[in-house]
């Protein structure tokens, strides 16, 4: 079943990208929760005229993107938390927790946005990909410290 996405959905696309889903998943949850439309004809001739109207809204949104990246490209996190003696942490560092580490710095970066491949559990060096746009975005080292 091809829809047309409505908002940025994690792990299948973002808006106003034409995809291909199984047809539940596209009846049972992404048109009723007004996340995408179907693919009809018509709405794919709406589509392209939107996004002939919208490119130059869509390249100062890539430009701010690209400025955040800059921003973001030369900063070190430091996380302290918790450790016992064998060095493992209790729970986990997340993306929520490099999120409030990068606002304390003063960039205010959405949590849902960063991504951390390993699971964090013990005390060391990490990196983080913040993705700014679908073509920006940014890899942030981090590391775990004991408190």
């Amino acid at each position: 079943m091809e829809i047309i996405l409505k908002e940025d959905v994690v792990n299948l696309g973002y808006k106003n990208d034409i995809v291909t889903v199984k047809s539940g998943y596209g009846r049972n949850y992404l048109i009723p929760t007004g996340k995408a439309v179907i693919a009809s004809p018509s709405a794919k001739k709406m589509l392209a005229e939107e996004l002939k109207q919208r490119a130059h809204k869509l390249e100062k949104i890539k430009k701010d993107a690209e400025a955040m990246a800059e921003q973001l490209k030369d900063v070190t996190l430091t996380i302290a938390t918790k450790v016992s003696a064998t060095g493992t942490i209790f729970g986990s560092v997340s993306n929520i927790q490099i999120a409030e580490e990068l606002e304390k710095l003063g960039h205010k970066v959405d949590r849902k946005i960063i991504v951390v491949k390993d699971a964090v559990k013990e005390v060391g060096s990490y990196k983080a990909i913040v993705k700014l746009h679908k073509e920006v975005s940014v890899e942030i080292p981090f590391e775990v410290v004991a408190e």
